[in-house]
């Protein structure tokens, strides 16, 4: 593990890009003990993708790189779609719903800052891309997310939301 008091260059060739259940994610920082330490990811949203409705205790800042994507952010108890374009910045506070749908024909990248514990969730339960993701992957995410304390949208709240899945068994 790296301390408080390395700096490292990253090699590009050691960043693994992993599947999460359609959209995919690389950890750009080196794992940490400190869960609470901040870490830095790539993530991708395929055209016609979606990231079900969720909240975990970790907050995210995601900065679009490009593409343009869709993100439900909840706030005073309603929630709303915003369009984030390259450049915008949407942060999202530990424990708020949020969910995102790319009905764009190019893929959505963004930049994402959060918390150590959140890149330890990914690496749990990512699929690294070129291999095949396990039959009972979407069950290993949900009791995954219950057991870190996350919260997932049911189907009905996933549809009502105008999104068209759910990762719950």
């Amino acid at each position: 593990m790296t301390t408080r008091h390395e700096a490292k260059l990253i090699d590009r060739g050691s960043i693994v890009t992993l599947d999460m259940l359609g959209p995919t994610l690389q950890i750009l920082t080196p794992p940490s003990d400190d869960a609470r330490a901040p870490c830095l990811l790539r993530g991708t949203i395929p055209p016609g993708g979606a990231v079900p409705l969720h909240s975990h205790p970790e907050p995210e800042s995601f900065l679009a790189v490009s593409g343009e994507v869709e993100g439900l952010v909840e706030s005073n108890g309603s929630v709303s779609w915003v369009r984030v374009r390259p450049g915008d910045v949407l942060h999202v506070p530990g424990g708020a719903k949020h969910a995102w749908r790319n009905r764009s024909r190019e893929p959505a990248v963004s930049v994402v800052v959060t918390e150590e514990s959140l890149a330890d969730f990914f690496r749990e339960v990512g699929t690294p891309v070129g291999t095949t993701p396990a039959a009972d992957a979407a069950e290993r995410f949900a009791e995954a997310s219950l057991r870190r304390g996350h919260w997932l949208g049911t189907p009905e709240e996933n549809a009502a939301a105008q999104l068209g899945g759910s990762v719950s068994p």
